[in-house]
């Protein structure tokens, strides 16, 4: 469990309850109408007058879209053992797991694809991903790789990311979005590291060859520039804290000079 939620543990129950409700900017009055029970019941919750049962714990913060990470918490919070078992991706109980993520990512070829866990650390790769790192810094190279670090660093990716102000703009939107879902310090941190790294003088104009229904990744690379867009894959109804944070992203060509290309570097 990590230390976020260790200190989110130390709270009054309620006020984590009232935390999380805030976060999803829902009234009391709205959520406690969502939760089937009355707004003086949730106002007693709250502020600690009425203890919570374990099922109406759950209950609430399924409601509320709570990260499993952050229910144990909760849980713990309220004087419960916490519900939701966390093994590393390595463990035999998450075999079948494992073998589905390298299943995507193989299956990908050639075209990139990437697992990372909560933190954007990288988790797995294939083959084609490689065609990312070609000149970032061996120091960005130190496990764990951080994906969105590498990607936005002066000495990563960034350089040769052709439409860099438009890429940043994309990753710093998702980020600060996962970080109000989540309320999770480290990836706050690392909002604020990727936030003052230098960013590009910023254009008006789209690039000449935009893509009309997504933003792409369009990588200067020794082919040529390559063109992509990518899809996000997570795992349905995990009860894991491991897999609820794991995430795949696989990149497609976003034109046919792109596909022909990594097809022919593939043969190579």
């Amino acid at each position: 469990m990590n230390t976020n939620a260790s200190f989110h543990a130390t709270r009054p129950v309620g006020d984590l309850l009232r935390e999380w409700r805030q976060r999803r900017r829902m009234s009391q009055l709205d959520f406690a109408v969502e939760a089937e029970i009355s707004s003086k019941h949730l106002s007693f919750l709250e502020t600690g007058r009425s203890q919570p049962s374990r099922e109406m714990l759950l209950h609430l913060a399924e409601l509320l879209d709570v990260p499993l990470r952050e229910r144990n918490s909760l849980l713990i919070a309220a004087g419960f053992a916490p519900m939701f078992k966390e093994h590393a991706l390595s463990d035999p109980e998450l075999q079948p797991a494992r073998e589905a993520v390298e299943l995507v990512l193989k299956g990908h070829q050639p075209y990139p694809a990437v697992a990372v866990d909560r933190h954007w650390n990288l988790v797995a790769a294939n083959d084609a991903a490689n065609y990312f790192m070609t000149g970032v810094a061996p120091a960005l190279l130190t496990p764990p790789l951080n994906v969105l670090r590498i990607t936005l660093h002066p000495d990563g990716i960034a350089p040769r990311i052709v439409n860099l102000d438009e890429w940043r703009g994309h990753l710093l939107s998702r980020l600060r979005r996962q970080v109000e879902v989540s309320a999770d310090a480290t990836l706050a941190a690392l909002l604020k590291e990727l936030s003052e790294y230098p960013a590009p003088a910023h254009t008006a104009e789209p690039p000449t060859n935009a893509v009309p229904y997504a933003v792409p990744f369009r990588l200067a690379t020794a082919a040529g520039v390559l063109s992509f867009i990518s899809t996000i894959t997570v795992f349905g109804t995990p009860v894991d804290v491991t897999l609820s944070e794991l995430a795949l992203e696989s990149f497609f060509p976003a034109d046919p000079a792109t596909a022909a290309t990594l097809r022919t570097l593939a043969h190579q």
